[in-house]
């Protein structure tokens, strides 16, 4: 295409000079005979007329650009041999002359010409009847032929080579026979081209420029077929791609009504079979019941545990109740019949007064709420429960509860009780009381003189400052003891405080300022809850007497794997449940108790599981929950579930980091529960999860995959062949990535 374009454009050019050439020839012809015919008509002097001939826009051009027109005329020059007449002369700065040829820029080549550099393809005439050419540093001379003259009285002026027409009475001028050499100034001589030569130039110069437009409308339309041509190729190319992709999205779409319509069939049988086998067995449960005249459990299967770290309901925690000798007032008493009728009269004529907004059914009375700011009068002496929830009761006087003296449950939560407005003796009186609810007050110390039958005792977010020796004297028989939103730190509890307590088995100490666990732990204790203080370490001691702790929770706190003692906990053997959620630790704490059955260490920053942590572990670890770490891909050793493998049930190791499904999950048989979800698995191996080779029953009853990064369609039918049923996996939705769908023919 470039080799194309050169040739045109040298031949456009070589066109263009040959122009120029015949006009010079033109020009050199035609100058004599319009000398002597400008003398002839003007004898005072040659009438002088000025053309300006340009080459397009009339510049000449030279190798630093376009500059400043060159003005040239052509004059006699002296007699002789060697200068002859035509001769060019160069003037530069003369108004209204430019010179009769156009140098373009391009490879300027140059010739000297006696004495006279001419430029390349500069065109001169050194004698009336010879043009030169200048062409790549050559000269090129051609002698002109002289016309046939068509006049009665031709004649050859002195110094030309062609003949020119004269009238009859005219001579010939002094210029035309060489009289004069060398004209009075230098416009005198200036020769004007006719119209018709203008006109032919015009005519050459418009032909050119048609044909120039020609062939640019010629390579336009070339052009615009060859960009039409590619455009069209474009869409049917992208027709095409539309297609197959419209093909690939209803391909996906129906899989995935399909498999969704799989789903729906397979929860609905699920669904149906579980519906049947609830009524197979509420129909044995009352059958059972019909044969048998009494109660009996039914024995359900449970797979999911969750959290265990909850309160136990009172009937669990409280002992049975201590049978007490029958006083005086309870034995039966022989009464004479007068006597017994004056009493129901008495009876009869009691009413009993009872607060606005208070309610009273059997044995229980409610005031909840009501606005009180005194603690009511009241004489019910069968009165067993009485709840003064969310009032304005400040105080306590000494004989409150002289006219209810069997209480066993008091609520006084979310009231203004301060301690000095209780009075020491106020609770003296009841011999029968087991519960008293205190939260939400202003207390700074426990009250003083607590009843010895008291079994729990809740003063959670009040202001206690500090727990002295005394402060729990003769409380034996307490079991539940909840201290939780106080000021208490390791610095203002007495490490005796608690020494009598010797049935205590439940201790709340949460969201308090211990830094520390608690000196002086009883050794009754069962359950501790230490959640949210800011506890920085495990001592050895601290847990010394608590051999029969079984659960102990310690999250919301500052802890981590090298502030736990090797020792602290590890001979343990009743301690099942350990909550380390929300701590600093980086790895999962060695030295854990041998008995550990449950372990939560949710939103910490684990992020390594060390090989065969679990081992020691008898019967082994059930339970483990490690959602919202750090885990990835090289986190989780091949050895790291080592112990697990026939006791673990549920496992969490949602929101973390993992790339692939970690090993030795295959190998728990007894897995209930496995969540995967949140991380970043891009594939599911046929043998990850389930192991083809394991011909015990499956027990994976829940399996949750959903936000990581893989495809569905990529994943193998047998990697979940060990779930009890498909709806039992979780899959969707999945996060996006760029992927190459592959093309279905």
């Amino acid at each position: 295409m470039q080799a194309a374009e050169y040739l045109h454009e040298a031949i456009r050019r070589m066109r263009r000079w040959l122009v120029w050439a015949a006009l010079w020839l033109l020009v050199v012809l035609i100058l004599p005979d319009a000398q002597a015919e400008s003398r002839h008509r003007n004898q005072d002097g040659v009438r002088r007329r000025e053309k300006r001939w340009r080459d397009g826009q009339g510049f000449i051009w030279t190798s630093e650009g376009r500059s400043k027109p060159l003005k040239i005329r052509l004059v006699p020059g002296p007699k002789g041999p060697h200068t002859p007449a035509g001769t060019l002369t160069f003037y530069r700065n003369i108004p209204e002359l430019q010179s009769s040829y156009s140098v373009i820029p391009g490879k300027q080549t140059q010739c000297v010409y006696r004495g006279l550099t001419m430029l390349d393809l500069a065109v001169w005439s050194p004698s009336p009847c010879v043009t030169c050419l200048c062409s790549e540093g050559r000269v090129v001379c051609d002698e002109m032929t002289c016309p046939t003259m068509h006049c009665p009285f031709p004649a050859t002026p002195a110094g030309r080579c062609c003949p020119v027409c004269m009238e009859p009475d005219s001579g010939l001028s002094p210029e035309l026979s060489g009289d004069s050499p060398v004209p009075s100034h230098p416009k005198d001589h200036i020769v004007p081209l006719t119209q018709e030569d203008i006109q032919r130039i015009v005519w050459r110069e418009e032909e050119e420029h048609r044909e120039k437009e020609r062939l640019r409308r010629k390579d336009e339309a070339r052009k615009k077929r060859r960009r039409e041509r590619k455009e069209r190729e474009e869409r049917q190319r992208k027709m095409f791609e539309e297609k197959r992709r419209e093909e690939e999205e209803a391909l996906r779409l129906q899989m995935e009504k399909e498999e969704e319509e799989w789903r729906t069939k397979t929860e609905e049988a699920d669904r149906r079979q579980q519906e049947e086998e609830s009524r197979m067995k509420e129909e044995r449960r009352r059958k059972e019941e019909v044969e048998q005249q009494k109660e009996v459990k039914e024995e359900v299967e449970v797979w999911l545990r969750g959290d265990v770290f909850q309160m136990p309901s009172k009937e669990e925690l409280l002992p049975p109740p201590v049978p007490t000798h029958p006083t005086e007032t309870d034995e039966l008493k022989e009464v004479a019949p007068g006597e017994e009728e004056e009493e129901e009269e008495e009876e009869e004529e009691t009413t009993v007064v009872l607060p606005a907004g208070c309610d009273i059914s059997d044995v229980s009375m409610t005031c909840e709420n009501v606005h009180l700011i005194y603690f009511p009068p009241l004489n019910i002496p069968e009165l067993k429960s009485l709840s003064l929830e969310g009032n304005n009761i400040s105080s306590i006087p000494a004989g409150a509860f002289n006219g209810i003296p069997n209480l066993e449950w008091i609520n006084l939560k979310k009231n203004k009780l301060t301690s000095a407005g209780i009075d020491p003796k106020a609770f003296m009186g009841l011999k029968m009381l087991r519960r008293l609810y205190l939260d939400e007050n202003l207390l700074d110390v426990v009250p003083s003189d607590l009843p010895s039958t008291l079994q729990e005792l809740k003063i959670n977010e009040n202001k206690l400052r500090g727990i002295d020796e005394n402060s729990f004297q003769d409380l034996s028989s307490l079991v539940i003891l909840e201290l939780e939103g106080n000021l208490l730190s390791e610095g203002n509890v007495d490490p005796r405080a608690l020494a009598p307590l010797i049935q205590l088995s439940y201790l709340r100490l949460g969201r308090n300022h211990f830094r520390t666990v608690p000196q002086g732990l009883p050794k009754s204790l069962l359950e501790l809850y230490l959640e949210n203080n800011l506890i920085e370490e495990i001592s050895e001691t601290v847990f010394n007497q608590t051999t029969n702790l079984n659960m102990v929770s310690l999250r919301h706190n500052k802890l981590d794997e090298t502030r736990i003692a090797p020792m602290a906990w590890f001979n343990h053997r009743n301690l099942e449940s350990i909550d380390l959620s929300h701590n600093d630790f980086y790895l999962v704490p060695s030295y854990l108790p041998k008995s550990l059955v449950h372990l939560v260490l949710v939103g910490n920053k684990v992020e390594r599981i060390p090989g065969y942590i679990f081992a020691h572990m008898d019967p082994g670890l059930e339970y483990l929950y490690l959602s919202f770490n750090r885990l990835d891909g090289e986190g989780i050793e091949p050895e790291s579930f080592f112990g697990t493998y026939h006791s673990m049930m549920e496992l969490c190791l949602d929101h973390n980091q993992l790339i692939h499904v970690p090993l030795g999950i295959n190998e728990m048989t007894n897995l209930h529960l496995l969540r995967l979800d949140s991380n970043r698995i891009r594939s599911i191996s046929e043998e990850s999860i389930c192991d083809p080779d394991l011909q015990e029953e499956t027990t994976l009853v829940a399996l949750r995959m959903e936000n990581n990064y893989i495809d569905a369609m990529d994943v193998s039918p047998a990697a979940f062949s060990c779930l009890r049923s498909a709806s039992s996996v979780v899959l969707k939705p999945q996060k996006t990535i760029q992927r190459i769908h592959r093309t279905r023919h």
